[in-house]
């Protein structure tokens, strides 16, 4: 299996010690980089550092994300393989991309994610901001999704964001809690609890 890691925004101590296991436990740990080779090495001294280029060259970057599937999916494919990624995986990460390619070249690879402190919430400790209230968070691309907190009438939202264009609802309640529950779609039900996150994406 392989299972990305969130190892926060750069301090070491900012991992979560759900990451810090995994990356003990694994067969094998890769790393998009030596900036997160330092970040965990506390905890791992021997993750192989992988090519993720900073560049707008779309045909080189497909072309290191196979190379980086074929050193992973061998590993994922006998035990457990971890791929550390700064901030948290599923936030303006590579991963996603990368999961693209396995799915394509290594179908049978399962893989799933650990929560790392991002930088969108390190931001407001380090600044000393505290934010309340409506928030908009962009890397400059178009909006193509969206987020609502504390969401006590799900299904009233997304009529309302179906006039917009927004396609695909996610609800999840009481996250990482025993209690947990997500729906989806259709099976979003009326009411929600105080404990709530509604993903929208167009």
């Amino acid at each position: 299996m392989l299972i990305a890691v969130g190892i926060g925004p750069g301090d070491p101590e900012l991992l979560t010690v759900k990451a810090v296991k995994l990356i003990k436990d694994a067969d094998q740990v890769f790393v998009p980089g030596n900036v997160a080779k330092d970040i965990i090495s506390p905890y791992r001294k021997d993750p192989v550092v992988l090519s993720f280029p900073m560049t707008s060259d779309e045909g080189y970057i497909r072309e290191c994300m196979h190379k980086n599937a074929d050193l992973i999916a061998p590993v994922a494919e006998k035990g457990l393989a971890v791929f550390c990624i700064l901030g948290d995986p599923n936030f303006y990460g590579t991963f996603g991309r990368l999961c693209g390619i396995i799915d394509e070249k290594y179908p049978s690879v399962e893989y799933g994610t650990v929560p790392g402190i991002s930088s969108i919430t390190s931001f407001a400790s380090a600044a000393g901001v505290s934010v309340n209230g409506g928030i908009f968070i962009t890397d400059g691309s178009p909006e193509s999704s969206r987020i609502f907190l504390k969401v006590k009438e799900p299904r009233k939202v997304i009529e309302s964001l179906k006039t917009e264009g927004f396609r695909e609802f996610v609800l999840a309640e009481k996250i990482f809690m025993k209690d947990q529950k997500i729906y989806r779609n259709e099976k979003i039900p009326e009411k929600s609890a105080y404990f709530s996150v509604m993903f929208a994406r167009k």
